[in-house]
Formats: C-alpha cells, sequence, structure tokens
C-alpha cells in the first residue's frame, strides 16, 4: 500500500467513525446538513477511489465536476444551519422568516468574497474548470470567516470548544486554512514531487480534522448556555426592528384603484 492510497483509506475510516458517532449523539437531529454532509464525503470518497481504480480520465472528469457542484450545495448548507444553530437560544423570539434571512446573509459573504478567491485561481485552466475551482476556493474562505466568527464572538454567543457548533466550525476552519495554504503555495511553484508533497499534506490535514472531530464527538455534548445579555440585547432590537417594519407596512392605507387606460 501506498502512502497516498493509505491516507485515502484513513479518511474513509475518519469519515465513517465521525457520522457513525453523529448518529450515535443524535446529531441528525440538530445539524442534518452536517450529518448528511459526512456522508455525501464519504460516498464520494470511495466513488472516487472507484473511478481512478478504472484509469478513466473521461469519466473522472465528469466525476470530479459533479462532485464539486455538489459538495458546494452541501458546505453552503451546512454554513446556514451552524449559524442557524448557534441561534438556538433565542430562536422563538426572532422573527419568522429570520432563518431565510441567515442564508441570504452567507450568499451575500460568499459574493463579497468571489474576488478574494480570484488570487487562487490557476491562470493556465479551462473556463469550465475555473468556474469550478474559483467557486471551491470561495468555499474555502466562508469556511474560515465562520470559523473565526465563531471563535472570536464565542463569549457574546454563550458557546465553547465542547458545543457541537463550535467543533464543526473549527474542524472546517482548520482544514479550509491548509487548503487555501497549499493553493497558495501551488501557484508559485512547477510541477513535480514538491507538489505532490504539499497535496499529501492536505490530506493529512484532512486527516487531522477527522481525527479531531472523532475525539470531540466521542464526548457529550454539553448544555447549551443561554446568550450573553448583550447579544439578547441585540437580537431583541433587531426583531423589534422587524416586527415594527411589519407593523408600519400593515397600517398603511390601501393604495387607491388606478382607472385602467384603454
Amino acid at each position: 500500500m501506498t502512502f497516498d492510497s493509505g491516507i485515502l483509506s484513513a479518511g474513509v475510516v475518519g469519515e465513517a467513525v465521525v457520522f457513525t458517532l453523529l448518529l450515535r449523539r443524535r446529531g441528525w437531529s440538530t445539524l442534518p446538513f452536517f450529518c448528511l454532509y459526512i456522508l455525501y464525503s464519504l460516498a464520494s470518497d470511495v466513488t472516487g477511489y472507484i473511478v481512478l481504480a478504472k484509469h478513466s480520465e473521461l469519466l473522472y472528469g465528469r466525476y470530479y465536476f459533479t462532485q464539486i457542484i455538489l459538495d458546494s450545495i452541501l458546505q453552503f448548507a451546512v454554513l446556514g444551519e451552524l449559524a442557524w444553530s448557534v441561534l438556538r437560544p433565542v430562536r422563538s423570539s426572532l422573527p419568522r422568516g429570520f432563518r431565510i434571512v441567515v442564508y441570504v446573509l452567507i450568499a451575500l459573504a460568499g459574493a463579497a468574497m468571489w474576488p478574494l478567491a480570484t488570487l487562487t485561481v490557476p491562470p493556465a485552466l479551462t473556463r469550465l474548470s475555473s468556474i469550478l475551482f474559483h467557486l471551491q476556493e470561495t468555499f474555502s474562505i466562508l469556511r474560515v470567516v465562520c470559523f473565526l466568527i465563531m471563535a472570536s464572538l464565542s463569549q457574546l454567543l454563550s458557546i465553547g470548544w465542547r458545543d457541537r457548533e463550535l467543533q464543526v466550525a473549527t474542524g472546517l476552519g482548520f482544514y479550509s486554512i491548509a487548503s487555501l495554504l497549499v493553493t497558495v503555495l501551488h501557484s508559485h511553484q512547477a510541477m513535480g514531487t514538491q507538489y505532490h508533497w504539499l497535496d499529501q499534506a492536505l490530506s493529512v490535514s484532512y486527516l487531522g480534522t477527522m481525527t479531531y472531530w472523532v475525539f470531540s464527538f466521542a464526548t457529550k455534548e454539553q448544555e447549551r448556555k443561554e446568550f450573553s445579555p448583550q447579544m439578547q440585547q441585540l437580537l431583541v432590537l433587531m426583531s423589534g426592528g422587524a416586527r415594527t417594519g411589519r407593523m408600519a407596512l400593515g397600517d398603511l392605507p390601501p393604495e387607491p384603484k388606478r382607472k385602467r387606460i384603454k
């Protein structure tokens, strides 16, 4: 067994263990999209290994494009789910439809990160490959931003390292930082042995993420704390502003009927 196949096999085992622990800890009840994402990662890695074994470049190319698109959709769902789960203690007091607002904000953040991700795209790619690579790196930056926000605001959000939301964000953030570093280094070096060493280092970092999640999810999640008074006040102001806006719209007089122009 080569080093590459060994790391790939270890990663698949890690994903299977993480998914099993999530089911055991009933993670699907609070983070269903993340559970689906781990299951999808496990299935896609096994499928990719089979496709590579057939040595079909055309088949692997089609599989790779499909995998990136589905992976990006699931990542978007996971990031929105993490943000919504963080708000769990006060979700009942938030305006109806606020979950949609959360996903819209993440989409806007992704649009803001899109120009920044341009710096990581290699110039020699075809147009389709460039777009898919660009999309992949945009979500890498989004995952890092998500981790940094949650870690820096952990006291206001009343979350710690034993909360599932921060554990998930930490694992995603660690691997995303490693992925961005490897991408930047790749853009300044030619193909060769050292180029492949960086890919191997990235695979090792992914294995490190799986290991961290295994140890994290093997322990029982602590009971979620209430938000800090500052955060509760901020959310109340946001909710009050939204309700006031709806009431103001409801109090407006009906628009007078206009005559149709014949």
